[in-house]
């Protein structure tokens, strides 16, 4: 007899977002992140930190997911965590915590792959796609081309050499002066900004491969500042956003495209936090409408680290009857697809 799975509670504690969620297989009844301000004046994420936040908030934070959905623990009937990628000390506190919440409900649980999560943010609130599909995964830590087969069967056809997309805009905000996190306000400037006033490079454009890097785009963007000087950088600094927004987006489109024809794809889904972007989103449903290719975005809440799409990964291993063991680890350096 299949067992049925109502009501999951999924964890996510990968970085520096503690988030818990509650979902059916239809629906998001609650979704609860907290951002750590703590690394705002670091300029970036500091790990130790990050743990320690995760300590002291994923109890709090699990009640308000509860309380939200309306729900008791008791009528729990499956788990979700985020065991990798991520940071080490950061992850530890999640599956820890669902190890322990496993044993004393007696209930099964899913360890998943942040990515597999961002992948399926697509599928939540009963949302339906065909296979097979192709994902542009695009976050701070990943930039991936992935045509998924079936649920849970990926198969990696390009990504990045160096440098994240994300990673990319954050490192550049950081040069421009901008808080922390860069990217949305990168984004934010860039609406305003000529993205024509500098022409940055866009590397590996014209490559057949379906690879792309973005070291060079923010060296680029250093070298750019050195030679104009910081005055001058800050007196267009929305032209500057727009002329590197516009450079890493359009590798994005461009790929992504040649990616779904050279495979026939005719549906393309994005996920990661950049897909919150708005030139992504607008410049790749644009292009997409030529060749009837049809382009599905999460909701922008989806979009960065949450809860909820750890939730409906480890909804889709659940009714799979691929429960997790309780040796499984965190795993810092995991890759899509890899079996633990």
């Amino acid at each position: 007899m299949t067992k049925v799975f109502d009501y999951i509670l999924g964890i996510e504690t990968s970085c520096d977002e503690t988030s818990a969620a509650v979902i059916t297989p239809q629906r998001v009844l609650s979704n609860v992140i907290s951002s750590q301000s703590v690394h705002l004046q670091f300029g970036g994420v500091v790990p130790e930190l990050a743990s320690r936040a995760h300590l002291s908030k994923i109890l709090p934070i699990v009640d308000e997911a509860l309380q939200n959905a309306q729900i008791s623990l008791s009528r729990l009937s499956g788990l979700s965590v985020t065991c990798g990628p991520g940071l080490i000390g950061a992850l530890l506190v999640g599956v820890n915590y669902v190890k322990g919440l496993s044993l004393t409900l007696g209930i099964p649980f899913a360890a998943v792959n942040h990515l597999e999560g961002h992948i399926y943010a697509n599928f939540l609130n009963g949302h339906i796609i065909p296979f097979p599909f192709l994902c542009l995964i695009v976050s701070g830590g990943h930039t991936q081309f992935v045509i998924v087969r079936d649920h849970l069967r990926y198969q990696i056809i390009g990504e990045t050499r160096d440098d994240a997309v994300g990673e990319a805009f954050d490192k550049v905000a950081k040069l421009l002066n901008l808080n922390y996190p860069g990217g949305p306000e990168v984004d934010r400037l860039a609406r305003e900004g000529n993205p024509h006033f500098v022409e940055f490079p866009r590397a590996m454009l014209k490559s057949k491969e379906l690879d792309v890097s973005y070291s060079g785009l923010k060296t680029a963007v250093l070298n750019f500042i050195h030679e104009v000087g910081v005055e001058t950088v800050q007196q267009h600094l929305s032209d500057v956003c727009a002329s590197f927004q516009a450079a890493a987006i359009e590798v994005l489109v461009k790929k992504s495209i040649e990616a779904a024809r050279t495979y026939q794809i005719k549906v393309i889904a994005v996920a990661g936090g950049v897909s919150a972007n708005s030139l992504l989103r607008s410049w790749l449903s644009e292009e997409a409408v030529r060749y009837h290719i049809k382009v599905i975005f999460p909701e922008l809440q989806y979009c960065t680290d949450n809860a909820a799409m750890i939730a409906r990964a480890g909804l889709q291993y659940l009714m799979a009857g691929q429960y997790s063991r309780m040796d499984v680890n965190a795993y810092p350096s995991l890759r899509l697809g890899q079996v633990l």
